[in-house]
């Protein structure tokens, strides 16, 4: 038995289920894995120092799997930003054919996708970004909700409101994002109106993500309620592993008045890299979502995603078929 939504017609996958771009997480040793089980896996652009890097890396993943697969471009202000244009071109010349774009006014960089046929999923928290998305033309829409790793928006609206509330007025296909991590968040996902799910926390615990095995074992370790919301003063609010490096961050904003360069030394992610490298849980922001709280295993990326849609198939079919009543 399968699943099959408009998200596994859209991208020619097996499976509604996508991985997450992720910084220093969306390496080939991350995506092909997925993409080999059924699923999307992707590449993180950015992650890789040059646009060069980038085309390598695309390559190599392309000796790993020869099922889709793509990148993610996130596009944020900054004061010197990545030769973004340069980045995009690797991409197309990568001959990638799935591209999934969030952050800061990404039309000019979804119009010369589509000009050379890419398929193009969007990620936001809002509604009204979504519809601004789909009138700028993307094919698909990632919509995340408060429960996630990373950047929320800073709207607050959790997935079980976000989700139905999107698709009530989206009209392209949608992946719900943001705390999903097992076959109910699937079963779930689709009963709200998106036509798969979107995971990066569930697929950083997993024997292929290259991680250092200490953070795994530590979100294994960790429930719901062990995540931290750092920057919101600033306007900027991200999602991130409850550690002394982020509890440290919030206490700091909690005096008030606080600007970035307070915590810029705590939050730098030449810090975090180096953390996470080295594993040491404690020295380093690292983005994590509430569903650490659903995690309980490090299983390999196919285990994980044959065991999401066998749950999701068996509540689709046998437990919420057996609650109808004739």
């Amino acid at each position: 038995m399968a699943i099959k939504t408009r998200i596994t017609e859209l991208l020619g996958i097996e499976h509604p289920i996508v991985q997450g771009g992720m910084q220093w997480v969306g390496y080939a040793e991350m995506a092909a894995p997925v993409s080999n089980a059924g699923g999307l896996g992707l590449l993180t652009a950015l992650t890789q120092p040059t646009p060069e890097d980038l085309a390598k890396e695309i390559q190599r993943t392309k000796d790993m799997t020869d099922k889709p697969f793509g990148v993610n471009l996130t596009i944020l202000p900054a004061i010197k930003p990545p030769p973004y244009a340069e980045y995009r071109q690797a991409i197309i010349e990568g001959g990638i054919k799935i591209v999934e774009t969030a952050g800061y006014k990404p039309q000019e960089h979804v119009d010369e996708f589509k000009k050379h046929g890419i398929k193009v999923i969007h990620k936001c928290t809002a509604v009204r970004h979504a519809l601004s998305a789909e009138r700028m033309g993307v094919d698909a829409i990632s919509i995340d909700g408060f429960e996630c790793a990373g950047h929320p928006g800073e709207d607050d609206i959790p997935g079980l409101i976000l989700i139905p509330a999107a698709a009530d007025k989206v009209k392209i296909p949608m992946l719900a994002s943001g705390g999903f991590g097992d076959g109910r968040g699937l079963a779930a996902a689709l009963a709200l109106g998106a036509d798969g799910i979107n995971m990066g926390t569930r697929f950083c615990v997993t024997k292929e993500a290259p991680i250092h095995e200490n953070f795994k074992k530590q979100m294994v370790e960790n429930d719901e309620r062990d995540t931290k919301l750092i920057f919101r003063t600033l306007h900027n609010t991200a999602r991130v592993m409850k550690n002394k490096v982020s509890e440290e961050v919030v206490a700091i904003e909690a005096k008030g008045g606080a600007k970035f360069e307070d915590v810029q030394h705590l939050v730098a992610g030449v810090r975090g890299r180096k953390a996470m490298e080295e594993g040491d849980a404690d020295d380093g922001i690292w983005s994590a979502g509430m569903i650490q709280g659903l995690i309980h295993d490090i299983p390999s990326v196919e285990e994980l995603i044959d065991r999401i849609v066998a749950d999701a198939e068996e509540i689709i079919k046998k437990r919420l078929n057996g609650v109808v009543v004739s």
